[in-house]
């Protein structure tokens, strides 16, 4: 049986309105989510109430908050918004294993999964740590230009770790470089 097919059966399909948080820093959640419809903004809230995105997440990506999940005593480290109306399919991080126990099998896909979820990771540390920010800005005009339509500028440029004043003079400066 399929993977996608087995965590349809296992877990439950919610729809969810534009602003509806789906887990909240601080807050305990112990779900995997498997984005169907729509974009959410994953992001941190320093204590001075600085936000900082940590990722924009939309069909097909999966996300959860591991932390609480490793231990029930620890809190998510982060938010998980709706930046419109969403489908998400949740079950609990729990069950998973309980699905491995029951089809083998699907350890290979689940662990695939997993690898795409470091992945991503793994490219958003490259493109912070070694990009400056207008290649940052490049990055996501080449590869998710969607976002500049789901997205707001101010978050966007919470993405690339700017002000929305330097994401403007970023794409005024790329404007006039394309004209």
């Amino acid at each position: 049986m399929q993977l996608e097919k087995i965590l349809a059966q296992a877990g439950e399909l919610i729809e969810y309105k534009k602003g509806d948080i789906i887990f909240a820093q601080g807050k305990f959640d112990d779900y995997l989510y498997n984005v169907k419809q729509g974009c959410l903004k994953a992001y941190y809230i320093t204590d001075s109430g600085k936000e900082y995105v940590k990722s924009f997440i939309i069909e097909n990506d999966f996300i959860a908050s591991l932390s609480s999940y490793r231990s029930p005593d620890e809190n998510c480290k982060y938010s998980l918004v709706c930046l419109e109306k969403s489908v998400l399919l949740r079950l609990k991080l729990s069950h998973i294993f309980k699905i491995i126990e029951q089809e083998p099998t699907l350890a290979v896909h689940i662990f695939d999964m997993l690898i795409n979820i470091l992945l991503k990771k793994e490219q958003r540390e490259f493109e912070f740590l070694c990009l400056s920010a207008e290649e940052r800005y490049f990055q996501i005009k080449q590869y998710r230009p969607e976002l500049f339509n789901r997205a707001t500028q101010y978050d966007i440029a919470g993405y690339l770790g700017i002000t929305p004043v330097a994401l403007s003079r970023i794409k005024t400066r790329t404007a006039k470089m394309t004209v």
